[in-house]
């Protein structure tokens, strides 16, 4: 965030306290107008020329700050991705726990990375058919990002919760 004299345009494109638009004027207006009112004048984007800038008071400026790092820290690229390992002989009960597992984690809001252990090409088919019932089932919690991957001696499918 560029603040005050460190803003090096000539004019700027002007937005007041209260969110008025306040036109096109020099820099130097600008500053003059931020120290008035005691408060600081932003720069909010440099990629257009005037670049747009806005009053601010100085709690208002750190507050915005605060809240644009809190949004940052809940984007999607932070989510953690559980695995959660399964195999074709495995008995129901323990299907079951698996997915209430599953059904957790998306919850919580992390992602599932679900692996099912296959020996051949055979299992691998039913391996794939079971992948596809789980997704089913978790349908509500997740959404599939990745499609169901048959490779070798695993079955694999990653969910995503919902935004």
């Amino acid at each position: 965030m560029i603040k005050n004299e460190k803003i090096k345009a000539n004019e700027v494109q002007l937005t007041g306290l209260n969110g008025e638009d306040l036109g096109v004027m020099s820099t130097r207006e600008a500053l003059a107008l931020a120290k008035q009112h005691k408060v600081d004048l932003v720069c909010l984007s440099l990629m257009t020329s005037p670049p747009p800038c806005k009053l601010i008071g100085a709690d208002a400026a750190r507050e915005e700050a605060q809240q644009a790092k809190k949004k940052a820290g809940k984007s999607p690229d932070k989510r953690k991705v559980k695995e959660i390992r399964l195999h074709l002989q495995m008995e129901d009960h323990d299907r079951d726990v698996k997915q209430s597992q599953a059904e957790r984690i998306l919850k919580k809001g992390d992602s599932v990375k679900l692996v099912i252990q296959v020996h051949g090409a055979k299992e691998g088919e039913s391996g794939k058919a079971w992948a596809e019932e789980l997704c089913k089932a978790l349908k509500e919690h997740g959404t599939k990002t990745t499609g169901v991957q048959v490779s070798g001696k695993q079955v694999v499918v990653q969910l995503d919760p919902p935004n």
